[in-house]
């Protein structure tokens, strides 16, 4: 199917994390150890049944379709097939998943993979990489409580959050919405932690919600006695 519509993507549901979006270098071959990493987490994401959501070219997508499948998992691509976008890294025909979605643009592309995943875990990579996790990170934050976190993967990532938080205005609320990570233990522990942390903020959202009601309806009744 191909999407037309420029779609943003929208804030959480439910307190669930399913379906994992992976974001990294599409510069590396099978042989680089990072995606080497990337295979052994997508594998290990799949193994816990979570679906693997990635874009669908070369170097660390191609090695999260590829674990997941390793696994037994399911995976989903977002593509674009450009004719104008000459460094565009493209759709790799040996990403073979179990569904695509395809786009019209990369912008639509980047939103798709943010629609269609419950949380997003970024390795090492390009331009294009910063360009995902800046994006998911301003939406983690427009959508507080209701967002979609973050996992960063990787040592690299202290230092240079270091100076993004030394840099720029950052949030106390923002600095929540990631977690840094440098094996595959951390991180399940990680994604358990936002689940938890998900669950909570929704039960908490459900007895608000029902005090509320509770009062609305308390006050509908005096009204009418009087």
């Amino acid at each position: 199917m191909i999407k037309k519509d420029l779609q943003i993507p929208s804030p959480k549901t439910e307190p669930y994390i399913k379906r994992v979006a992976i974001f990294g270098s599409a510069d590396v071959d099978p042989q680089h150890p990072l995606y080497k990493e990337a295979f052994n987490v997508a594998r290990t994401l799949a193994y816990h049944d979570k679906l693997i959501v990635d874009g669908g070219g070369p170097g660390v997508m191609d090695a999260a379709t590829k674990g997941a499948r390793a696994a037994g998992g399911k995976s989903l691509v977002v593509t674009f097939y450009p004719d104008d976008a000459p460094e565009f890294e493209g759709r790799l025909d040996d990403n073979t998943a179990d569904e695509e979605i395809k786009t019209a643009n990369y912008i639509e592309r980047m939103f798709g993979l943010m629609e269609n995943a419950d949380i997003f875990v970024c390795f090492q990579g390009g331009t294009g990489t910063l360009s995902e996790w800046a994006t998911a990170w301003v939406l983690a934050h427009l959508y507080y409580g209701k967002h979609k976190p973050l996992i960063l993967y990787g040592d690299f990532w202290n230092n240079l959050m270091r100076v993004v938080n030394d840099s720029f205005f950052i949030g106390d609320k923002e600095k929540e919405l990631y977690k840094i990570v440098k094996n595959e233990a951390e991180l399940m522990e990680a994604m358990n932690e936002f689940e938890a942390e998900m669950k909570e903020r929704y039960r908490e959202a459900a007895i608000s919600e029902k005090a509320r009601e509770e009062q609305e309806a308390a006050q509908k009744e005096v009204h009418y006695n009087a």
